[in-house]
């Protein structure tokens, strides 16, 4: 989930040698419900604080992940998030997000649906990666248009995998050039992940979520550029811990004014059908 968890307010090139494995070449990816508290991190001190930095934050996530390789996989997003300033009203937004991104990973059908102060319109559509690996995009709201990204362009459950493989082969820094279908459909993101040694000591996750005990997972952090423009300054920055199943721990999102935690709650592994692809 790390690659695409949307907690945007609006939500490859490779450094070392590797290679993109396919699914059953590395450990399945588990289907799961998992529950994330929002609060805002540092209230008390924000950097380059002002009436309309947030001075508090609550709120939730809800995601479930469920498929295989041999089916595909289909993701749900909820975000819920209410924001308190020093002036001005709170600001409360809701972000739902549903795709499924088909087995051979040729075609990610997405809807990304937001409510809140500004009003974003639906983003639906479909992404279809071509024979030459050309990524085409055809939206059909806010407004049918089709956009084509080119070569090298990975769907999110790909990304997870790209970085699970990598922190098996010991890590280091990654970009890889990545679409969600989040925004308004046609934006790129431009990711450079950081991925630090395997974790020794027990993880604070397992105390909300035995099921983590005994699993590997390793630091990452991953920062998301939109790569339509020449800012060098990443749009936001996701920290987490990254399990070996593709679970992700609690995560720090930073946004450069203020940054929120996403604090595990709950995790609940769901039965994975089984797959002789």
């Amino acid at each position: 989930m790390a690659s695409r968890f949307a907690l945007s307010a609006s939500a490859l090139f490779v450094f070392q040698s590797v290679v993109y494995a396919s699914p059953s070449a590395i450990l399945p990816l588990a289907s799961h419900r998992a529950a994330y508290d929002l609060s805002l991190v540092d209230p008390t001190s924000p950097p380059l604080s002002s009436a309309q930095t947030p001075i508090a934050a609550s709120g939730l996530i809800a995601y479930e992940f469920r498929g295989s390789p041999c089916e595909g996989y289909t993701s749900s997003f909820r975000q819920l998030t209410r924001m308190e300033r020093s002036e001005g009203e709170p600001l409360a937004t809701q972000v739902n997000a549903v795709s499924f991104e088909d087995a051979d990973g040729k075609t990610m059908r997405f809807r990304v649906d937001s409510e809140g102060t500004p009003e974003t319109p639906a983003v639906v559509g479909t992404a279809t990666r071509g024979a030459d690996d050309d990524l085409r995009v055809d939206l059909t709201k806010p407004s049918p248009k089709a956009i084509d990204f080119g070569h090298d362009v990975l769907f999110p459950t790909q990304h997870i995998e790209r970085l699970i493989e990598a922190a098996k082969n010991g890590g280091g820094a990654i970009q890889a050039r990545v679409y969600d279908g989040s925004d308004t459909g046609a934006k790129i993101y431009a990711t450079m992940a950081i991925i630090g040694k395997e974790a020794s000591k027990p993880s604070d996750d397992a105390e909300a979520a035995a099921e983590l005990r005994g699993v590997r997972r390793w630091p990452v952090v991953v920062s998301y550029f939109d790569e339509a423009t020449t800012d060098s300054a990443p749009e936001y920055t996701l920290s987490f811990d990254l399990y070996e199943n593709g679970v992700s721990g609690t995560l720090k999102l930073d946004y450069g004014l203020f940054a929120l935690r996403a604090r595990l709650q709950k995790l609940e592994i769901l039965p994975t059908p089984a797959c002789n692809k």
